[in-house]
């Protein structure tokens, strides 16, 4: 008999390998969206469930990292709605509300690098992204922590490239805000006798 079972299928080898090599990354990113490590894992394991599952409409029209990443991010986004009480979108949580935002911006004549370097600084850094919100948390971590470019990114999301622009911009201004009064909080302590 020469039919195949579903663990001898090439599609099936291909999604036992995409797994062996995206788990890592789609952990950390996972960790990184939700900040508990039981939450990643049971995203981790429904995002790899459901793309089992589906691994019959993936079309290869966007690559399997993109395709892997937005089941991820949805299952983060999802995990974070059952946190609160009422469901959150993407659109409700764009912080585009018509009010400007007073932002504190330090000019820096060097960048600070032995002080980026420091763990108290990675901290510091990591406290303000998981102050970002969810919708510009996921823009931040998957274009500037993950490397993706703004066209996957917007893929991952299903969102407008504009979209990932704008949401990136903002989320890079309040990172820069959180870390402007954390420098200045530092120079003002050295400069203290």
């Amino acid at each position: 008999m020469s039919a195949m079972t579903p663990a001898a299928s090439p599609s099936h080898q291909h999604f036992v390998q995409a797994v062996e090599a995206y788990a890592p990354r789609l952990y950390r990113h996972l960790l990184r969206m939700l900040e508990d490590p039981q939450d990643a894992e049971d995203a981790l394991q429904e995002t790899f469930l459901k793309a089992y599952r589906n691994l019959n409409t993936f079309q290869g029209r966007a690559s399997m990292t993109t395709w892997l990443y937005r089941i991820a991010t949805n299952e983060a986004l999802m995990h974070l709605r059952r946190r609160r009480s009422t469901p959150l979108s993407l659109e409700a949580l764009s912080p585009d509300d018509g009010h400007p935002e007073e932002i504190l911006l330090t000019q820096w004549q060097v960048l600070p690098e032995q002080a980026l370097l420091s763990a108290e600084t990675r901290q510091v850094l990591d406290e303000a992204v998981a102050q970002l919100s969810p919708a510009l948390r996921a823009v931040f971590l998957l274009r500037d922590v993950e490397g993706f470019s703004t066209k996957e990114t917007a893929d991952i999301l299903g969102i407008s490239v504009d979209a990932v622009k704008q949401r990136l911009a903002r989320a890079r201004l309040r990172l820069r805000e959180a870390l402007a009064h954390y420098f200045d909080s530092d120079d003002q302590e050295e400069a203290s006798p």
